[in-house]
């Protein structure tokens, strides 16, 4: 029987012995050992209790082992819930609570706050480290290295991805095989990706850049990866003459840049440098290609959407944009209060519709339909612009969304924690321009009448609270947030006035 996710991604691997993860420590994983590394882990999943449509929440350090944990969910049916590393238990306990997760695969640090979490929402609880160790590994090594993959079709669901809301109440994007399988199979085919090529894969994989672009392209393709935990520029540095692509964020490339050994020679075999997740500076562009000969490769996605446009492979990239609609996504500028089609070079929201946009919100139809029109266009929340030569403009976001290091950042959620806090009447988050991170978290806080908030205790509090990518990194005190006559916050002033807080003069 038929699972398109699990033919085209990994069933086609079968059998290969073609290195598929280069290790750090100089170990190979070859196609075959990691497919038989995820039928054991499927023969776990089962052995849990999860069927095809059933839900398993992972929060683990990346590995190979965490990464068969996704081919094995494909295998098996389940939907594949990758969860932020940085998450409090707080926030773990909504995402596996609203999705109904059957069970909870964590790092065995994190067991002991999750178990009682789990256990409460009737949830089994395993665990997986780094190294390949923990209850779940234990349990899948002594299964067989063969497993029956489960039938699925392609409107069946493959994943959830939880994307913050501006309320502050996050929401489960529900994502399915053809959603994942039609924009991975456009994207090997525009960015040129062969089984020649091996990706120095420096991404979190709990994020749809490093799991279902990165890792799926390179699988589609049949290539290999340069398997890195994460972003260590020694490390990048060291392995970049044996990679012919990277993606990464904008943090990936003011990283190298402010090296003196990043240079022409290093990367002159290299094929394709992308970016993505973060606005990318013009200047980061221009520095960039002075130094190295390479023309960052810029595209846009959602984790609704997955990609939606690209700058070319072949042809103009061009700097400041994000090139055009990619093959199969249609994509429009709108007017945000009547949804009518603006000119090009007309500012209005950002609308796209084609087989990667995702099914809809898990549990919140009225949001669903808020952001999901009937003729299928999906409301980005973005503002952007279609220059003269059909190039795409981001020039904001119209939820006051904050892009750091490749992280979504809502405001409201931290506004909540601020909020709370004694001697804060009221303030307002924003994201300000930085030069290593695209931009960076501020909070303007308010403070009661002849008071002065303790504001040592209040980023403690925000840590107990929130992820660590959310943390402001700085709090200001005013008199009063500015408002218009409606009395709203204009978080537009707030941003030009503390625009050059972070970058040098």
């Amino acid at each position: 029987m038929a699972n398109p996710l699990y033919d085209r991604l990994f069933g086609i691997h079968a059998g290969k012995e073609t290195p598929f993860l280069h290790l750090p420590d100089g170990e190979t994983l070859s196609h075959d050992a990691f497919l038989r590394m995820a039928a054991r882990f499927a023969h776990g999943l089962a052995a849990l209790g999860l069927g095809p449509g059933d839900r398993v929440a992972v929060q683990v350090e990346k590995s190979p082992e965490a990464l068969a944990l996704y081919a094995a969910s494909a295998q098996a049916g389940v939907i594949f819930l990758p969860l932020n590393t940085a998450y409090t238990v707080e926030e773990l306990t909504y995402f596996i609570e609203n999705s109904g997760a059957g069970a909870v695969v964590c790092d065995p640090r994190r067991e002991p706050d999750l178990a009682p979490v789990a256990a409460g929402f009737g949830a089994r609880i395993e665990t997986l480290g780094a190294g390949g160790d923990g209850s779940f590994a234990a349990m899948a090594a002594e299964m067989p290295d063969a497993f029956d993959t489960v039938a699925r079709a392609a409107d069946d669901l493959a994943a959830f991805l939880y994307t913050s809301g501006t309320t502050g109440r996050s929401k489960g994007a529900m994502l399915t095989q053809e959603n994942l399988l039609s924009n991975t199979a456009t994207l090997v085919d525009y960015w040129r990706f062969t089984a020649s090529d091996v990706l120095l894969h420096a991404l979190p994989i709990f994020h749809t850049h490093g799991l279902f672009v990165a890792t799926n392209v390179t699988l589609m393709a049949g290539g290999a990866m340069i398997f890195l935990p994460k972003f260590d520029l020694e490390t990048v540095l060291a392995q970049l003459p044996r990679a012919t692509s990277l993606m990464g964020v904008p943090t990936f490339y003011t990283r190298l840049l402010s090296d003196p050994r990043f240079d022409r020679d290093l990367v002159a075999h290299m094929r394709v440098f992308i970016s993505g997740s973060a606005p990318l500076l013009e200047e980061t562009h221009r520095q960039f290609e002075s130094r190295t000969g390479h023309r960052i490769l810029e595209r846009y996605g959602m984790t609704e959407t997955n990609m939606n446009t690209s700058n070319p492979y072949d042809g103009e990239r061009r700097a400041g944009t994000v090139g055009f609609p990619l093959p199969g996504v249609e994509l429009k500028v709108t007017d945000p209060d009547t949804g009518a089609e603006l000119p090009r070079g007309e500012v209005g929201q950002i609308e796209v519709r084609g087989p990667n946009v995702f099914r809809g919100y898990w549990r919140m139809p009225e949001k669903t339909a808020e952001e999901l029109r009937p003729d299928g266009f999906f409301i980005t929340g973005d503002l952007g612009r279609i220059d003269d030569d059909g190039y795409v403009h981001i020039v904001g976001r119209n939820k006051d969304l904050i892009i750091s290091g490749g992280y979504n950042i809502y405001p409201k959620e931290i506004e909540l924690v601020l909020d709370a806090q004694p001697g804060v009447v009221e303030s307002a988050v924003i994201g300000v321009p930085h030069p290593d991170f695209g931009e960076t978290v501020l909070g303007v806080l308010v403070p009661a009448s002849g008071t002065a908030p303790d504001l040592a205790a209040i980023e403690a509090a925000v840590r107990d609270a929130l992820a660590s990518f959310k943390h402001p990194r700085d709090l200001i005190l005013v008199d009063e947030l500015p408002r218009n006559t409606m009395g709203k916050v204009q978080k537009n002033v707030l941003r030009e006035r503390y625009r050059d807080r972070f970058v040098p003069a």
